[in-house]
């Protein structure tokens, strides 16, 4: 049975974005999540990815963008996007109990973490579901600035037939980054990780990335 989250508010700027928080009582590390552009953190794909990684002894936070806290359907700017980034952050630091926290986010809110990285906010590492590294269709406006000269611990996880970032796209960037990054495929998925001829409920897709999400801080943190 998953975990009830702890509804809270965070305070960004002059205004306050919504979270959600749940902590298993065994909790290892933190995950803060994101989510895309075109959804907020209510959206089944995260609530089932999250559930599984409580599942796995990981706490977690959602939240909303302030765009989306304001019912507006375009994304914030990325300065904006990147406030409320470091905003969530401290309040996971500070109820994290000692245990590293990490960041994650679906395809816009992963980029702006990074972005919020790069630009000095502090996390154990990033996970990514679906990295938008370029739009679809347009390979040569790439979004991968940014990641150059980031060392800490970064997994995209993408799907085969994702327009964003197809094979061959996103690994070159990966091994540019360097030994840190790791590039793990979906076999058939696209952005959404959906896979033709194998119709699953959303919250169901998103527990699926749970495990190599998983494996993955394990493997990064000491002890585990």
């Amino acid at each position: 049975m998953p975990l009830e989250s702890e509804e809270l508010t965070v305070n960004v700027g002059d205004g306050t974005v919504s979270a959600a928080y749940a902590r298993p009582s065994d909790a290892w590390a933190s995950l803060v999540v994101a989510h895309g552009a075109g959804s907020g953190m209510e959206h089944p794909f995260l609530t089932g990815f999250t559930d599984a990684m409580n599942d796995g002894g990981v706490a977690t936070w959602r939240f909303n963008f302030p765009y989306r806290e304001a019912g507006k359907k375009f994304p914030d700017r990325a300065p904006a996007a990147i406030a409320a980034w470091r905003a969530v952050m401290f309040a996971a630091e500070d109820n994290a109990g000692g245990v590293p926290v990490w960041a994650c986010g679906k395809s816009f809110g992963g980029r702006m973490a990074s972005m919020a990285v790069a630009e000095g906010m502090q996390a154990a590492g990033l996970v990514f579901l679906g990295y938008p590294l370029h739009p679809p269709g347009k390979p040569e406006k790439l979004r991968d600035e940014h990641l150059y000269g980031l060392t800490l611990p970064m997994l995209f996880l993408q799907g085969t037939r994702d327009p964003f970032a197809l094979p061959g796209e996103l690994e070159p960037v990966a091994e540019r980054i360097g030994p840190n990054a790791v590039v793990e495929r979906i076999e058939g998925g696209n952005h959404m990780f959906e896979v033709a001829g194998n119709k699953r409920p959303q919250d169901v897709i998103g527990a699926s990335l749970a495990a190599p999400a998983l494996e993955f801080l394990r493997a990064h943190t000491p002890g585990r």
